[in-house]
């Protein structure tokens, strides 16, 4: 066969093996539903269940990289800290090498079989359920039948002197064997490729264990990179996530380099004892690498943080997504007292949905990346705090209430609804900033000067509502009725405007429609301060 053949084997191999893997997580992903990232905000409140969460997830969705971005996810949103996510971050790395052990198994010669099954239950069946594992099964069997294509392509390589001598090289320099694994796997952006490529050379008998592990090694250092990619850009917090993960490897080659020789005679010895094709030891290799490193570096979480904080210096910016006010005790000890919680969570929401409101018009007249990076946090701070807040109040009405607790409980569960409402409109503006900026639409001055002027009438309308919630003011909340009348009356003055403009042909279509509907979600912000105040003058 000559080297066009040899080469276009192995990459097409190489191809359908990432396709499999892809393929055959997304469908474990969908059959264990889509309750992932509540798992792991849910279970690693203490360092050894982000671990165990950490292998759990990892191994359901096929990727460590995966696992660590949505880590990373959850730091920047608040939901996690930088210590819980270390652990989930080292249980990743021990989630990560049940590709191995599965490739270990070696059924490669039923890999068309597979493959044929999971086609069969994708296309011959209409339920969901069925078409989930039909996508694990057929991703199974991708994976086998493109690592039989590499294999293949790599065998004539055990007979060329030149990769011979290479390899004999990196036997002898463990250092190189590091760094040729880690560019690879930067490369191919799969460690689970990279390491099944290393799993079918020493099957092939291409490459000695001497050679094999040190590139191991590096395959672990390779797939840092992408969550170092994912936090660019991303908080302080998600940063530091990001280089415990690079910081946690390289730590853990630097040991296992020092203890090489000792390592290898223990790979050697599971190797003879247990029987274990070449396949499954360097998949024992993997596991053991990753375990051990694990148990190493465990007790010293609190330095690992301690170390990336001084690594990546500055403040945390990242928005607290999670309650701070609520809590069963307060329900236990007296409703009312509970309520006051509730009544101090809300009013955070409230702060929470006016940062949004500016950085959304700091946004629309600075196009500024700094503005655009917090506003999706501040929406998802939003959701949660509706879905949290509402939560505590439904539990707290289980109770009994006086006449006017139960007023304030309306009040409370009226105000978290608009609060959220908000939300959607602050994210809708942005993505109609968004629009503009890929549009390449500009607006003309006195239209800019419009919008500013709408945006701070807004802005200052929901403060006064919020106050009217928080002291109860009736003549505060009638005085943002009043606002919103105003507010009202500007939209259809602006659209009046706006349409002159177009007459004149002082701006564009596409403006137009991107100006007004900007202005038409600043009228419904006004609505909701004024259902927020609506239910103080009803509470009265």
């Amino acid at each position: 066969m000559d080297l066009q053949a040899l080469l276009f084997m192995f990459f097409g191999g190489l191809g359908i093996f990432l396709y499999g893997i892809k393929t055959m997580g997304d469908g474990l992903q969908k059959a264990a539903g889509d309750g992932l990232r509540d798992l792991l905000d849910r279970f690693t409140s203490r360092p050894i269940m982000g671990v165990l969460t950490g292998i759990v997830v990892t191994g359901l969705i096929q990727s460590s990289s995966g696992t660590t971005v949505l880590t990373i996810g959850l730091v920047t949103a608040g939901f996690m800290t930088l210590r819980q996510a270390i652990g989930v971050i080292m249980g990743a790395n021990i989630g990560t090498t049940v590709t191995a052990f599965i490739i270990g198994i070696n059924i490669s010669d039923y890999a068309l079989p597979i493959l044929a099954l999971g086609a069969f239950m994708i296309f011959f069946f209409k339920n969901h359920k069925i078409n989930n594992f039909g996508q694990v099964f057929f991703g199974f069997g991708a994976l086998f039948f493109g690592l039989n294509l590499m294999g293949d392509a790599m065998k004539p390589l055990r007979s060329a002197q030149g990769f011979v001598d290479m390899m004999m090289t990196l036997g002898d320099n463990p250092l190189l064997g590091v760094v040729v694994g880690t560019i690879f796997t930067v490369v191919v952006q799969s460690s689970s490729a990279s390491i099944a490529l290393l799993q079918t050379l020493f099957d092939q008998g291409a490459i000695n264990l001497n050679a094999a592990l040190p590139i191991l090694f590096g395959d672990n250092i390779g797939t840092t990179i992408t969550a170092v990619l994912a936090s660019i850009g991303a908080s302080v917090a998600a940063k530091r996530a990001a280089y415990t993960h690079v910081l946690f490897n390289v730590i853990g080659t630097i040991i296992v380099l020092i203890l090489l020789v000792p390592f290898t005679h223990l790979i050697e010895y599971f190797q003879a004892t247990f029987g274990l094709n070449p396949r499954m030891t360097i998949a024992v290799a993997h596991g053991t690498f990753n375990v051990s490193n694990t148990i190493i570096q465990f007790p010293f979480i609190a330095g690992l943080a301690w170390i990336v904080t001084k690594l990546v210096p500055g403040e945390d910016t990242s928005i607290e997504h999670k309650p701070v006010h609520l809590g069963e005790q307060f329900i236990r000890q007296s409703p009312s007292i509970a309520l006051g919680q509730g009544k101090k969570e809300v009013l955070r929401m409230a702060e929470l949905a006016d940062q949004g409101i500016q950085e959304v018009g700091h946004y629309f007249k600075t196009q500024g990346k700094k503005h655009r990076e917090v506003i999706p946090q501040i929406e998802d701070a939003l959701n949660n705090l509706d879905k949290e807040i509402t939560e505590y109040l439904i539990q707290i009405s289980y109770h009994s209430l006086s006449d006017q607790d139960l007023k304030t409980h309306h009040v409370l569960m009226d105000g978290v609804i608009n609060l959220e409402r908000i939300g959607d409109h602050m994210e809708n503006i942005m993505e109609l900033v968004d629009q503009q900026i890929s549009s390449k639409v500009s607006f003309s001055d006195q239209a800019i000067q419009d919008l500013d002027e709408m945006f701070e009438l807004t802005v200052s309308t929901l403060r006064q509502a919020v106050k009217a919630l928080e002291t109860g003011d009736v003549e505060q909340a009638r005085a943002v009725l009043e606002k919103e009348e105003k507010i009202d009356r500007m939209e259809r003055d602006l659209r009046r405007n706006h349409i002159m403009r177009l007459n004149a042909n002082e701006c564009t279509g596409t403006a137009g429609i991107v100006y007004v509907d900007i202005v038409s979600n600043l009228e419904r912000i006004g609505d909701h301060a004024c259902n927020i105040a609506d239910g103080v003058i009803y509470e009265d």
